[in-house]
């Protein structure tokens, strides 16, 4: 199994951040991932609280 290089209460927190007002291209050019990435995240994260 491939390794992440973001541990889920990563993931949570980034997903809280948009929730809360800021951008998808802000936070994955920050984190450095692409914005399918971020999606596919929300999808299999979303409603988890770290």
């Amino acid at each position: 199994m491939k390794k992440t290089r973001f541990t889920e209460s990563q993931i949570i927190k980034a997903l809280k951040e948009n929730e809360s007002g800021r951008s998808v291209e802000d936070i994955s050019r920050e984190l450095g991932i692409h914005k399918g990435t971020f999606y596919s995240w929300r999808k299999q994260y979303s409603g988890m609280d770290a």
